[in-house]
């Protein structure tokens, strides 16, 4: 990977997965769905179709001109591309990252796994989320028991919110996707 998220890439790799395209569409997609995880648009998106192409996630499938547009290279994914989509979510899903903007946009591409990878990457989080949580609520108790004046733990506590409304949710999606209330399949046209 060539940095430590590059949720710009994971996005990239995710719409070519639905359609070959050009980067300009890709960038219009991108503002017009709000994947506002996404920042230095239009450049860290030409930066990563660039870096993608170099590693053979992505290929040139032909160029095209509208009109009097300038010529425009559509790209598509390669197999190896799908493997890394799936592979990039399904670590980003199942493990927790302090910057929280991570799991928004797995969530947001949570569509391209299937749907057992992607119940399966739920649970996993879930359990973490479940053992971070009981490691917050010792370490506060831990900290009460030495007298540790409440003011001074606020930032465990805001943490431990945090992550108790990310697991209600969780469960809440998996109960959903249980009980057959979301659909799975959805077609996006960009």
């Amino acid at each position: 990977m060539a940095r430590r998220h590059d949720l710009v890439g994971l996005t990239v790799l995710a719409l070519l997965s639905v359609r070959p395209s050009h980067p300009y569409e890709l960038h219009r997609f991108i503002l017009d769905t709000h994947k506002d995880y996404i920042t230095g648009l239009p450049r860290s998106l030409y930066h990563a179709v660039e870096r993608l192409a170099r590693d053979e996630l992505i290929a040139p499938a032909g160029t095209g001109r509208e009109g009097r547009r300038p010529e425009r290279t559509v790209y598509e994914i390669t197999d190896e591309g799908r493997a890394e989509l799936r592979a990039r979510l399904r670590q980003l899903l199942e493990n927790p990252d302090p910057d929280r903007r991570v799991f928004v946009a797995a969530v947001s591409l949570i569509g391209c796994l299937p749907l057992p990878e992607a119940q399966r990457a739920l649970r996993a989080r879930a359990a973490t989320v479940e053992g971070l949580l009981a490691g917050m609520e010792a370490h506060l108790r831990a900290l009460a028991d030495e007298g540790l004046p409440a003011i001074l733990t606020l930032e465990v506590e805001a943490e431990r919110a945090l992550y108790t409304a990310e697991l209600d949710w969780i469960r809440g999606v998996l109960d959903r996707l249980d009980k057959g209330e979301l659909d799975w399949e959805v077609t996006v046209e960009m």
